[in-house]
């Protein structure tokens, strides 16, 4: 079993990430990612979630931006 080696910049952000990837997967289509072995998967299919949660991150982001407009 590989072990992650990444430090979260909050501690407290993992469990709500964690959430976020299964949220995000569900939206793609993915309804079992949850309980699927992620290393079954292709890299194209496990990309897919990670670029989608980035780039949903980022649009939060740039929506609560002092003197966005909304």
């Amino acid at each position: 079993m590989a072990r992650s080696t990444n430090k979260a910049a909050v501690p407290g952000a993992r469990n709500f990430l964690n959430q976020f990837k299964y949220e995000v997967a569900n939206e793609l289509g993915m309804t079992n990612y949850q309980q699927v072995d992620k290393g079954q998967l292709t890299s194209r299919e496990n990309g897919y979630v990670g670029g989608y949660m980035v780039r949903k991150m980022i649009q939060f982001a740039e929506q609560n931006m002092p003197g966005a407009q909304q």
